[in-house]
């Protein structure tokens, strides 16, 4: 009874030897489906692998990409070399990225110094090996890094006039994209004088332009824009049209200047005809003696 026992034993024993060995041979990679980052902050993506033992003494290259198919834009790129700390990135290499693991440990996690909302999109890891078989791996689904920011306004601006009247535009940035509101000078303002906020597109997907029909003059409004990050606030104040300008012609003071001058040259211009007839008439006299 025992030996049918026995070798039930050794044959599970020799399947899990196999199966240990088919894995010793394969390649499998983890990464995070999201990573969440703060505008301005440095973000790390994780990326960890396996590979079979024999590749412990090969070259590798890793490689870090954005976006998928002819879209995608190579990040990061860097040499690990046999009995080398580190792993060397191209020359050429943007100072922003930098390799936070290991390749000789399995680790592949990049690092990215200063987030920005540009940043966001689908992060893919690649790990090749160079020996005397060329092999590569990499995870088909990716990492989605999603950066976000607290509103912050850009600028505010009072547009139109005439008849149309006057516009308040206020320019928002922030994700997710901030709700704006406006605060006249007691209440927040409703209604018909809001106009749709206007989201918008790539790469401006993170702003909008909120508008303020009717303002008056003289009035002062304030623009607020919250998301779940926090509050940011601007005022502006909407300053009178100035006066048309006059009618034409010269304005009175500078009549008077010029009436002013030309009598001047008046008086000496007949100041000097008096002089030349009286200094004539005498040498007149004089000539007629003789």
């Amino acid at each position: 009874m025992d030996a049918p026992w026995v070798g039930c034993f050794l044959v599970l024993l020799l399947a899990a030897a196999a199966a240990g060995g088919t894995g010793d041979d394969s390649w499998s990679m983890q990464v995070q489906a999201e990573v969440r980052g703060m505008d301005g902050y440095p973000v790390v993506l994780p990326c960890t692998f396996s590979h079979p033992q024999h590749s412990q003494h090969s070259l590798l290259q890793v490689m870090w990409r954005q976006g998928h198919g002819s879209a995608a834009a190579i990040l990061y790129r860097c040499t690990s070399r046999p009995g080398a700390a580190t792993c060397e990135p191209n020359p050429q290499q943007d100072q922003r990225y930098r390799l936070e693991g290991n390749p000789r440990e399995h680790d592949l996690s990049l690092r990215i110094n200063g987030a920005t909302l540009q940043d966001n999109g689908r992060y893919y890891c690649r790990v090749e090996v160079q020996g005397r078989e060329h092999v590569s791996f990499e995870d088909k689904m990716g990492t989605r890094l999603r950066v976000e920011a607290p509103p912050k306004i850009l600028a505010m601006s009072v547009e139109g006039g005439g008849p149309a009247g006057f516009t308040a535009v206020c320019r928002v940035q922030g994700s997710p994209l901030p709700d704006v509101q406006w605060l006249g000078p007691d209440d927040p303002l409703e209604g018909s004088s809001l106009a749709p906020p206007q989201a918008l597109g790539s790469p401006g997907r993170y702003r909008t332009i909120s508008q303020l029909r009717d303002v008056q003059p003289g009035q002062r409004y304030t623009c607020s824009a919250s998301n779940p990050l926090g509050r940011e606030q601007a005022a502006l104040f909407v300053l009178r049209p100035r006066p048309p300008p006059p009618a034409a012609g010269p304005p009175p003071a500078l009549v008077l200047l010029l009436a002013a001058a030309l009598g001047t040259k008046l008086v000496l211009l007949v100041g000097v005809v008096v002089g030349m007839v009286q200094g004539g008439a005498l040498q007149g006299v004089s000539c007629w003696r003789k």
